[in-house]
């Protein structure tokens, strides 16, 4: 159950938040919104249609072509995004009880973990956009040429359902740094604490219409958004099989997309390493929000001289997280983000058995925890990487082993995937960590560590399959903005006197 003074958080409906209201959700489609902890309904979600994603796109034009924040000084979009960071800490617990609510992740996960990164991308912009410059350059002393930035559009951002609130603000705070105005869509079914960050952002001194969100699913709400002619761009964090639809619509307009997509994280392990510390990063990477993040290390390649002790070792801590209420503090893992989730796990133990596969723990729901989405973390071992459950993303705490005799095998396998987002070796080896991050075609290398943060001067993206562009300052300059150069002349230029010459 819900504790009285969380439950009284959550609002009776959400509905779509334009130019700094709720609007009214009169014949609008509602769809419930459950906590996955019991599998009941505790409020309702009005969905958008193209017409109210219409009324919040022309309310994004319009703030932004009257320059109500993008002619906004430095100074003072540092001052809002100084009161966006005192406002978030104040309203911490609300925050994360509404992200608990919605996607069954522990109080604890989303308190310390997740919620906190809505301040630290909020001040990270806040100083970066005082120090970021542009070039400039000479020819010749005759000409100046400097480059100039301007807002990209009305930009559309869209997060997906493992940590809504965190991956929209992160998106919401690198769209405002460049002077954007955009509209906002998460998952239909994990919607409560981004409507109330909508609220602390207008009390922060966001102007109105600048930043807006519409609720709905993917087909109605989401294909509003992505093929609006007066978008100018996409940045969607999801599955790779929605970012192709969503890619189709852009293209009839030729609009701009940042695509963050899905993974199939390799998590090489050698002889050399530090094996206590890799059975703690392996299962923290896998199993950490139930294993509901795109850089889990769902692949654990092993080298054969230390497999089979690693996955006792591994399958004894597996079976001792602790499953439960997520509001309760000693909880490890709460339920799944919703039903289809269950099946679909249940679902890849199905497939695991029919390649072949060994079922080393979990597989099924618990039996104490037979009300709301909880599954036991579960681990196979792959009869080889070209298993479904090797190939495709799951998604959930579904581990697959794979044991190979070399590093070159390892990277190999690795290597041997439509995705390219994450992957870990861990070796005590310069030379094998070197040569394994070198080799690897993946956005990010991780060596002797698992992926607990992302530094947003750092680029994060994935090859492959697992996206297009890159998020973190660098890219979040290319993608939200215009890019100009301007040439003015020191000197004056010698031209041609064309038509100058009198006939014969």
């Amino acid at each position: 159950m819900i504790p009285k003074q969380y439950k009284n958080h959550v609002p009776n409906n959400v509905t779509s938040y334009i130019d700094g209201e709720f609007v009214s959700p009169e014949g609008a489609v509602a769809l419930p919104i459950i906590y996955p902890g019991n599998g009941e309904q505790v409020s309702e979600l009005f969905e958008a249609d193209f017409q109210q994603v219409d009324d919040a796109v022309s309310a994004a034009k319009q703030s932004l072509d009257k320059g109500v924040w993008s002619n906004t000084s430095t100074a003072e979009k540092q001052k809002v995004f100084q009161n966006i960071c005192a406002l978030t800490a104040e309203n911490l617990d609300e925050l994360a009880a509404l992200e608990t609510i919605n996607t069954g992740q522990t109080l604890s996960y989303s308190r310390l973990a997740q919620l906190p990164r809505v301040m630290a991308s909020f001040k990270f912009y806040s100083e970066w956009i005082a120090q970021a410059t542009e070039i400039s350059a000479m020819q010749d002393s005759s000409i100046l040429r400097y480059a100039t930035r301007e807002p990209l559009g009305p930009v559309g951002l869209i997060s997906s359902s493992n940590a809504p609130t965190a991956l929209a603000s992160t998106k919401i705070a690198a769209a405002l740094a460049f002077g954007n105005s955009c509209v906002v869509k998460t998952s239909e079914n994990t919607p409560l604490a981004l409507a109330r960050f909508m609220q602390i952002l207008t009390e922060a001194g966001v102007p109105d219409g600048v930043v807006n969100l519409v609720n709905g699913t993917g087909p109605v709400t989401g294909m509003a958004l992505s093929s609006h002619p007066q978008l100018r761009g996409i940045s969607f964090t999801g599955g790779t099989a929605t970012a192709k639809m969503i890619t189709a619509e852009t293209c009839k307009t030729l609009k701009r997309v940042e695509l963050e997509l899905g993974g199939k994280s390799a998590n090489i392990i050698m002889p050399s390493c530090d094996l206590d510390l890799a059975l703690d990063s392996a299962l923290v990477a896998i199993y950490s929000n139930n294993g509901q993040q795109c850089f889990a290390g769902s692949r654990i390649i092993l080298h054969r001289d230390i497999a089979n002790q690693f996955m006792e070792n591994f399958v004894q801590r597996a079976q001792t997280i602790r499953l439960g209420d997520p509001f309760d503090l000693t909880t490890e893992n709460g339920p799944l983000a919703s039903a289809g989730h269950i099946a679909r796990l249940q679902s890849y133990v199905d497939i695991a058995f029919e390649d072949g596969a060994e079922l080393l723990t979990g597989g099924k729901r618990p039996e104490h925890l037979q009300r709301g989405y909880y599954f036991e973390p579960t681990a196979v071992i792959a009869k080889s990487n070209s298993s479904r459950v090797c190939q495709e993303e799951i998604f959930g705490p579904f581990a697959t082993f794979l044991v190979v005799d070399s590093l070159d095998e390892a990277i190999d396998i690795a290597n041997d995937s439509i995705y390219g987002l994450v992957s870990y070796i861990w070796s005590n080896n310069h030379r094998e960590i070197m040569h394994a991050s070198h080799s690897i075609k993946a956005g990010l290398v991780m060596a002797n560590t698992p992926l607990t943060s992302l530094d947003l001067r750092m680029p994060f993206g994935g090859f492959k399959e697992s996206g297009i562009g890159r998020e973190g300052a660098m890219g979040a300059r290319s993608f939200y903005t215009e890019e100009k150069t301007v040439a003015i002349a020191l000197a004056n230029p010698i031209l041609p006197k064309l038509g100058g010459h009198k006939g014969e």
